[in-house]
């Protein structure tokens, strides 16, 4: 109303007949109005996305803070872990052990089911790793803690005893009619927190002949404050799972504390990053050697991905100069040739990028964005570098954000990830 009040007397004089130079500012003032009404209007339509919850956690039974990704199956359903909920009771104090959950489609709805709670003692606490399919249809994963340790090894890094697990979800063996039929839980190795490494947080991954390949974040050689990390093996035997590590790390060129998984390429040969190098494990008969492709001042949290020629992408969380790049690998006949793709001011993706067919890089922030609780992002390739486009910021409320999770596709383009509190998805 004060505006208005003024407004007449400022534009129009007192007799209300405009001035040519009154007129001129009311005509700059429209204009400029009209150029914020469109860009405003047309900025979420150009990004032509729509993010909607498919569960949002209660922090009981179905779990809570789920930072690792989604897997998905033939039939379309997801599966991934929470960090916490589920189980409250022993050693999981007030925040609960963790779960592994499935999400079914029931219509236009989503069902969440609680396959199995982690109690906190030997069978593990914590999942900080998505799950992955093995044979018959089962679930393989890591929980960070749990399992047998003493508060000496790996306990003086987090809240309970013991120094991580690899376990097996097996699904029932006949169709279940009830509505929550709890998986069978099987440990495949329980880490010691000493030569053999403690404290899994990346991803598992298969080769051909059935093997489980993975990384401890701490443990192995004592090098480092609390072990500088090992990649280890579980290969399948008939009295049960053998650990054996292939690579510990010592904290000098070849890094150290090596917090994804690692992934094979055509030849057997192993890649991954440590907090700050990439680096290759080559296998020559029993024996593996180390090869590091690349240094990087930064906080290399997150996978590689391969593209179709064999080039390898990575990114950073942050970095020791504010920022964080998402970079490529190329192999050539003079080694891997490092080229930047892109490169964030401040807080970068917050897990591994997703490639799609067309070479677009997909990925979640965990902060930034327009409101500062993260985003989900495309880079796409063309003639003049990768430019950067938001799918989705996170701005609060049922939209609570802070996204720790990599995306992945269904068959039909939509994206699926993780935030600190849901799963959602983004419809093209």
């Amino acid at each position: 109303m004060h505006s208005k009040g003024r407004f007449p007397n400022v534009m129009f004089g007192a007799s209300l007949r405009p001035d040519s130079a009154a007129l001129a500012i009311v005509v700059m003032l429209l204009f400029l109005i009209f150029v914020f009404l469109f860009l405003t209007l047309t900025a979420q339509p150009a990004q032509g996305q729509i993010l909607k919850n498919l569960h949002i956690f209660s922090g009981g039974a179905d779990g809570n803070y789920p930072v690792a990704g989604l897997i998905m199956d033939a039939a379309g359903n997801l599966y991934g872990t929470t960090y916490y909920g589920g189980y409250f009771g022993g050693n999981c104090g007030g925040y609960g052990c963790g779960t592994v959950f499935r999400l079914s489609k029931h219509g236009s709805n989503w069902v969440a089911t609680p396959l199995y709670s982690f109690r906190g003692d030997e069978d593990g606490a914590n999942p900080s790793a998505r799950v992955i399919f093995g044979p018959h249809g089962a679930l393989y994963g890591t929980t960070e803690q749990g399992g047998l340790g003493t508060w000496g090894t790996c306990g003086q890094y987090h809240t309970y005893n013991g120094c991580g697990t690899v376990f097996s979800l097996t699904p029932p063996a006949t169709p279940c009619k009830a509505v929550l039929c709890p998986w069978t839980k099987t440990i495949l190795y329980t880490f010691t927190g000493v030569g053999d490494g403690g404290i899994p947080e990346g991803d598992l991954t298969f080769d051909g002949a059935g093997d489980l390949y993975g990384t401890t974040e701490y443990a192995g050689n004592q090098f480092c404050y609390g072990g500088c990390g090992v990649v280890f093996k579980l290969a399948s035997s008939s009295s049960g799972w053998v650990e054996s590590v292939i690579y510990s790390f010592t904290g000098t060129e070849d890094g150290e504390n090596p917090s994804s998984g690692v992934i094979f390429d055509d030849s057997g040969n192993l890649y991954g990053t440590t907090s700050t190098t990439v680096f290759q494990l080559s296998n020559s008969g029993e024996r593996w050697t180390e090869n590091t492709l690349v240094t990087l001042p930064t906080n290399l949290l997150n996978g590689l991905i391969f593209d179709r020629c064999g080039n390898l992408y990575g990114s950073a969380l942050s970095g020791w100069d504010y920022t964080s790049p998402v970079f490529e690998l190329s192999p050539s006949s003079y080694g891997w040739i490092y080229s930047l793709l892109y490169q964030f001011n401040g807080n970068g993706p917050s897990a591994t990028v997703t490639m799609d067919a067309a070479r677009s890089l997909y990925g979640t922030l965990l902060t930034g964005g327009a409101y500062g609780r993260g985003a989900v992002f495309k880079l796409t390739h063309g003639s003049g570098g990768w430019t950067y486009t938001s799918l989705h910021d996170f701005a609060g409320g049922d939209d609570w954000g802070y996204p720790r999770s990599n995306v992945i596709f269904d068959a039909d383009g939509n994206l699926y990830g993780t935030t600190a509190d849901a799963v959602w998805e983004i419809t093209p």
